[in-house]
């Protein structure tokens, strides 16, 4: 299983907190062996799910902290998160972050998140049923500080005491519970039914202080290819949409593409080939996609998504964007308007 970057980020934290409690790796990988866990070093993806619940235990049990798991999710901060930590700070607003996670989440860790409608607000509740009932707690530690450190970068504390802000965890108050109230923004409840976070409707609309509406299709469009990515047989043409999404503002040429790539044009031609489609089409299939996204998520004009597109005259974007969908931008514009519903929480997922 591929190692990402949060991945990474979790292990060397997790080992920095251990080596800090006086745990080297060399003890926590001979303990996990012991507990019928491989694992040869501290960027390498366990085999399972269980096996990180396995690994959060152990490093618990070993270094004798009981708030660790909470520790090493405040140490999880939106730069932990690459691409769809920049796709969260280009957010509008709270609301609109909670889409990315429910999207992308499964893209970047674990666990899953659905989200409920709720007195007008949102019940967003985390996926946990694997491993005891200890690792469970363990695992909901993590998840739910790693969100409060997200939250904190997004929101500068502006969800803080807000009223109707709440973690419901489904565990009793467990001996260390004084972690809980330094650590996290919102009051907390045990033995509740399920572990969530309760987010009235005055919270979602928090604004998040980066806001960004041109980067946010950029990024979120990064996000995508990612999700494609992960069940993609279409190597090499997933890997050059993903690399011309990256360059967006400054697209690469196929000279440049093919060296990130580290193959020859040649080669990166004849694979897209083989692939049924050309370095060309993918171009324009990026810039056709950036265009639909910034004229439906934007005020931006369509002079600015012509330069955002690297276009020398608007006009040319105008008469490619016709071709592309049979409108012209500000008619598609004007048609995405009148079919998009306010927005609204999120439904069930």
């Amino acid at each position: 299983m591929k190692v990402n970057q949060v991945q990474r980020e979790f292990f060397r934290q997790l080992i920095s907190l251990l080596e800090e409690a006086g745990v080297s790796p060399e003890q926590l990988f001979r303990e996990l062996r012991a507990r019928g866990v491989t694992a040869t070093g501290t960027t390498r993806a366990l085999a399972s799910v269980n096996d990180e619940m396995v690994l959060l235990e152990t490093a618990v049990d070993l270094s004798g902290d009981p708030c660790l798991a909470i520790r090493v999710g405040q140490q999880l901060g939106i730069a932990s998160y690459g691409s769809f930590g920049f796709a969260l700070m280009s957010c509008a607003n709270l609301r609109e972050t909670v889409r990315l996670l429910l999207r992308y989440g499964q893209v970047f860790f674990q666990p899953s998140w659905t989200a409920y409608e709720h007195e007008g607000g949102l019940l967003l509740r985390a996926n946990i049923t694997r491993g005891t009932a200890a690792q469970r707690q363990l695992v909901t530690e993590l998840a739910f500080s790693s969100s409060t450190a997200v939250s904190r970068s997004l929101y500068r504390n502006q969800v803080k005491g807000a009223e109707g802000a709440e973690i419901q965890l489904s565990y009793s108050r467990p001996p260390h519970s004084a972690c809980y109230d330094s650590a996290f923004n919102a009051p907390v409840k045990f033995d509740c039914e399920h572990s969530q976070l309760v987010l009235t409707a005055q919270v979602l609309d928090t604004p998040v202080t980066t806001a960004n509406r041109s980067e946010h299709v950029v990024f979120q469009q990064q996000c995508e290819e990612m999700l494609r990515g992960l069940n993609s047989v279409e190597k090499t043409t997933a890997a050059v949409r993903h690399l011309l999404i990256q360059s967006a503002g400054d697209f690469l040429d196929i000279a440049q593409v093919a060296e990130g790539l580290h193959v020859s044009e040649r080669t990166l031609r004849r694979r897209l080939e083989a692939e049924s489609t050309s370095f060309r089409s993918i171009f324009e299939e990026i810039r056709d996609l950036l265009a639909r996204e910034y004229l439906a998520a934007t005020d931006l004009t369509v002079a600015d998504i012509a330069h955002l597109l690297d276009y020398a005259e608007t006009v040319n974007f105008r008469r490619a964007f016709v071709r592309w969908n049979g409108v012209t931008p500000s008619e598609y514009r004007q048609r995405h308007m009148a079919e998009t519903d306010s927005p609204g929480i999120i439904a069930p997922v």
